[in-house]
């Protein structure tokens, strides 16, 4: 696999905490979207550390497309 798989076209909102470590699919292939379950492995995909220092909403990619990498870009609008 070397392109990744599109998990959704469209972003997840999610509510993320304060010190929390999150690790978003890089993959797509994730059954825990958006975040990583390990299915990556083998692979050349790595999952991407997210902390935030407050509680927030984050708009985490879906399509695997987006340039800011864990975060929506809107790469999923020119699918």
């Amino acid at each position: 696999m070397s392109e990744p798989i599109i998990a959704q076209n469209f972003p997840y909102l999610i509510d993320v905490e304060k010190g929390k470590t999150y690790y978003w699919c890089a993959c797509g292939k994730s059954a825990n979207q958006p975040f990583c379950d390990g299915s990556h492995s083998g692979s050349k995909f790595v999952p991407e550390k997210f902390v935030t220092d407050q509680n927030k909403k984050v708009i985490f990619c879906g399509c695997k497309q987006s340039k800011k990498g864990a975060i929506c870009d809107g790469s999923h609008n020119k699918l």
